[in-house]
């Protein structure tokens, strides 16, 4: 039976998600597979590359650099988060992603893209991150904040506007015992959206349909995590108390202490995990 990681998005709270998997791997608790969402896919690479403390460490270090996320980088190069400084010169001489390691992983790496084309999302086995980066920044591409990211000919942009949370597009691919990630307290509801016109994306109409039906698949998702969790085949991680954190959060105290009660989040559930997975 395969376990997996299920890694939800959410942008810079996403960090909670870093502080999770730093205490998994100093545990030495491992799964055949880890799917993730916009910040759950860049966080969940460094999972699979074994770089325990990687994420958290850049995000303190350039949290505050305008080329890290910024309205002064979506003003000069058309993307709030800059597709220069952070897919290339973090990984590449900043930060560097260990891509042996990575190769070399028992780990399974999916990624979740939304295809703009379709509105539908996909999932992309990912074995290279040298050629294969571009699903990780199209996984978290914000819509209207960001360019669309070609691969294949085929636009592609956040994986979390078609599935957030994309369990059940894992148990599909034969994950059929996951711990499930979140980034939002217990008891949260995406709110249905305020502005039922898309103009920006009037040419992909499936596309704006999906960004308008998102807060209604999010909130069915999270119904069919909860009867996942009652059949005993999925295990839910999700904070613990509502630190407020910001999307675009630049209080790196804050910061820190998303990715502080990670670590504890996951700590305090070390023996359930460790009985779920049955390690």
């Amino acid at each position: 039976m395969k376990t997996g990681l299920v890694l939800e998005g959410g942008a810079m709270r996403g960090i909670y998600t870093a502080g999770v998997l730093d205490v998994l791997m100093e545990q030495n608790i491992h799964v055949d597979g880890v799917i993730g969402v916009s910040a759950g896919a860049i966080h969940g690479c460094s999972y699979v590359s074994g770089q325990h403390g990687r994420s958290i460490r850049y995000y303190l270090k350039y949290g505050r650099n305008w080329r890290f996320m910024s309205f002064r980088s979506l003003l000069l190069t058309g993307n709030l988060v800059n597709t220069r400084f952070c897919y290339h010169d973090i990984p590449d001489r900043l930060d560097p992603f260990d891509h042996i390691a990575f190769q070399a992983s028992p780990i399974d790496f999916y990624v979740t893209c939304t295809n703009v084309k379709t509105g539908q999302a996909e999932y992309f086995l990912c074995k290279d991150m040298m050629r294969q980066i571009d699903y990780v920044r199209a996984s978290a591409s914000m819509p209207f904040v960001s360019k669309k990211v070609w691969i294949n000919h085929t636009p592609y942009l956040d994986g979390g506007v078609a599935d957030s949370i994309p369990l059940k597009a894992f148990q599909k691919l034969g994950y059929e015992r996951n711990i499930v990630v979140l980034t939002q307290v217990d008891g949260y509801q995406k709110k249905p959206s305020r502005n039922q016109h898309v103009p920006m994306y009037h040419r992909y109409p499936q596309f704006q349909k999906a960004i308008l039906h998102r807060p209604q698949k999010y909130n069915l998702s999270l119904e069919q995590i909860k009867k996942a969790e009652e059949a005993g085949n999925t295990l839910v991680i999700r904070p613990s108390r509502d630190l407020h954190i910001h999307r675009m959060e630049k209080d790196l105290r804050k910061v820190r202490a998303m990715y502080m009660l990670g670590r504890h989040d996951a700590k305090e559930n070390l023996s359930r995990i460790r009985s779920f997975l049955r390690v």
